[in-house]
């Protein structure tokens, strides 16, 4: 399964706006994607699609997430969701 790191670029983390940016983003793509922090058992990964998943993280600015998908496309899938996560969607 393929996996990629993340660097949380949000002044407010993975919290309400970037949260919701970021949710819908991964809901519109063909592979199922989950989120973690950095360390975490894989076991504790969420689904990323989720916006109370991603909030419940707890993921805060300078966090680093892992992403995983799995799926046809999963590696672009990842790459769109690493720029994601490391703009700053509060900015936006």
């Amino acid at each position: 399964m393929p996996e990629r790191t993340a660097v949380v670029a949000s002044r407010s983390g993975l919290h309400a706006r970037p949260a919701a940016i970021f949710a819908d983003a991964a809901a519109q793509l063909d592979v199922e994607v989950t989120i973690a922090l950095s360390g975490a058992p894989e076991d504790e990964a969420m689904d990323a699609a989720s916006i109370l998943s991603l909030m419940t993280l707890g993921a805060a600015n300078g966090d680093t997430v892992v992403l995983r998908a799995e799926g046809h496309g999963a590696d672009e899938a990842l790459a769109s969701l690493v720029a994601l996560l490391e703009t700053d969607l509060d900015a936006q």
